[in-house]
């Protein structure tokens, strides 16, 4: 893919959008203390790899935007009717 112009902490740098393929896409499930239990996975809708660099190990920058899918099984108790 071409190089394009990033908006990344304040100013522009040079990334590239990277391809991937979905190896596990799962859901992570919470309990409340409330006795509410939530589901939530996170989707990924694109990659750009920076041309920036951490400092500690030299390893490239990623930008990725993603979408969080949530999902809520509620006690009744907690419910109050539709108005």
């Amino acid at each position: 893919m071409a190089k394009k112009k990033i908006q990344f902490q304040g100013r522009e740098v040079w990334g590239e959008e990277v391809e991937f393929e979905i190896e596990n896409e799962g859901f992570n499930s919470y309990i409340l203390h409330d006795g509410t239990q939530l589901k939530m996975k996170t989707v990924v809708t694109n990659v750009v790899r920076l041309e920036e660099y951490r400092e500690a190990d030299g390893e490239p920058l990623y930008l990725v935007n993603s979408t969080n899918i949530v999902s809520a099984e509620v006690p009744e108790n907690l419910k109050r009717k539709p108005e």
